[in-house]
């Protein structure tokens, strides 16, 4: 059948799937994992090329990424163990172009990139918010003996609810230091901590206030930065008669 090592190797205690699609790194001894007195630090991420692998600024999943694996280590050195699950779901699983699609309208929109906006540009570009399919995301915990999590570093509620909701324990969620957060990634963060994502005590004060207040980086075009047809065509104007300038004193 698809995997003969069930019947061929039955020295096997714990068989992993050669499933596509994630990576898993662990920290620590993993013969620890499923004991529940030990220390477990965990993060299941989602994958964000701009970010993780070209440092784009926009989100948090760079920082915290690397925030986790810095608990994971900690953990590990403590005598616990540390996992990061690292799942191919690009973009919320709607893929790198469309999230590029998706950048390209928050910033050149009306009033530029803002935190009340932050949800409905996806919808406009892809017509919905999200299309990850969070419920079969705990598989790999339990494939891999998970039954309690310590330290769980992720605000998401929904990452969260479909973990705890298939038996696996989570005492501590630990949110992004915000000293951690880019600035232009205020944005984000507001806009996910105001619409239900665990806020910790560093974020417990985000409200109405700070949705409509928090922007994001403007593009920058000459003379102005408000991105519209008449900026961008005065800018080109501009550009090209400096050219002709330049041009005419080194010819003479």
């Amino acid at each position: 059948g698809m995997y003969p090592e069930l019947i061929s190797r039955p020295d096997i205690k714990v068989f992993l799937p050669p499933i596509g699609g994630l990576t898993v790194y662990i920290w620590g001894d993993p013969d620890t994992i499923p004991d529940e007195d030990i220390e477990l630090t965990c993060r299941v991420h989602d994958e964000c090329n701009g970010s993780d692998v070209f440092g784009s600024d926009i989100c948090t999943c760079r920082p915290y990424l690397t925030h986790a694996i810095e608990e994971c280590i900690k953990t590990a050195q403590r005598g616990g163990c540390g996992i990061v699950i690292y799942y191919r779901k690009e973009g919320r699983s709607l893929g790198e172009v469309t999230k590029y699609l998706v950048y390209n309208t928050r910033k050149r929109q009306v009033g530029g990139d803002s935190a009340a906006n932050y949800f409905s540009c996806t919808e406009q570009v892809a017509g919905v918010q999200d299309t990850r399919f969070q419920a079969l995301m705990p598989d790999p915990l339990h494939f891999l003996g998970v039954t309690k999590i310590h330290n769980f570093i992720s605000m998401s509620d929904m990452k969260y609810n479909a973990i705890v909701e298939t038996g696996i324990k989570i005492v501590n969620r630990v949110e992004i230091p915000p000293e951690m957060v880019p600035d232009d990634a205020q944005v984000e963060i507001t806009a996910k901590v105001f619409h239900g994502y665990n806020a910790g005590e560093a974020y417990k004060g985000i409200g109405e206030d700070e949705l409509k207040a928090t922007k994001g980086r403007e593009y920058a075009y000459d003379g102005k930065q408000d991105g519209d047809a008449t900026t961008v065509a005065a800018a080109a104007t501009a550009a090209t008669e400096k050219e002709d300038v330049s041009s005419k004193e080194s010819k003479n």
